[in-house]
């Protein structure tokens, strides 16, 4: 079930340029690649001039491109995997990756310890990635602190622009110091709370606000992607 709600939301976007996305920076001239309509005359005419039978990706339009973006998600797998949860991570996986599809994504997993499954600029493919975290045994603790010290020493070592943690949990911190403190070293960090059990809104809403980021509850596997959506959008 989880491997194929991953499939149906795991979308590749149109391509783009590998080295930027678009956003708020600087502006450039850079072919049509199906977003942008804002057509730079000038250079479309100097490449029609070589090309008399062209081609959609030969027109060139202007478009605000910011630098390669680096993100971790930080996935709660403590308590029990199973049934909603497991497919609120399912959509939480595979949603992301499709977002990420030319950044860098890395993928960090924890319960009372926490494991880096995937770095930054490992390629590994979504449902395989989606796999080795569902092969990870639940257990009982939930540390949080453990969980965001390994995903901000992963984003330090990045030198990407943009970078961001989306931390996926329920916030029942149980385990280990209190997550406060690390929240504030974040350059960014978004919560998803998953609110389909036990949760703790307070603790989720300090760690978005001390991280500079934002909260969206999440109860089933459906709200994950408009959730992310939300997050990312700004």
């Amino acid at each position: 079930m989880a491997q194929h709600i991953a499939r149906r939301l795991s979308i590749r976007r149109r391509p783009r340029d590998p080295r930027a996305q678009r956003g708020a920076g600087t502006l450039a001239s850079v072919p049509y690649r199906y977003r942008s309509d804002d057509i730079d005359l000038d250079k479309t005419i100097d490449v029609l001039t070589e090309r008399p039978v062209p081609e959609d990706t030969d027109i060139i339009v202007r478009e605000r491109m910011r630098s390669r973006r680096a993100a971790v998600l930080i996935v709660d797998v403590s308590g029990s995997m199973r049934g909603e949860k497991v497919r609120i991570t399912a959509a939480t996986v595979a949603a992301l990756a499709a977002e990420l599809a030319d950044d860098q994504l890395a993928l960090v997993a924890f319960w009372s310890d926490a494991a880096l499954l995937k770095r930054l600029e490992a390629a590994v493919a979504p449902a395989k990635l989606l796999d080795q975290l569902l092969r990870i045994p639940a257990r009982g603790l939930t540390n949080v602190h453990f969980g965001l010290a390994v995903a901000h020493a992963e984003l330090a070592g990045s030198a990407a622009r943009q970078r961001t943690a989306i931390l996926l949990t329920d916030a029942v911190h149980n385990a280990g110091p209190d997550p406060r403190t690390l929240a504030r070293r974040f350059p960014e960090l978004h919560v998803l709370l998953q609110t389909d059990g036990e949760h703790d809104v307070p603790l989720a809403t300090d760690l978005a606000r001390l991280g500079h980021g934002r909260l969206a509850p999440v109860r089933t596997h459906r709200d994950a992607a408009p959730a992310l959506n939300r997050l990312l959008a700004g």
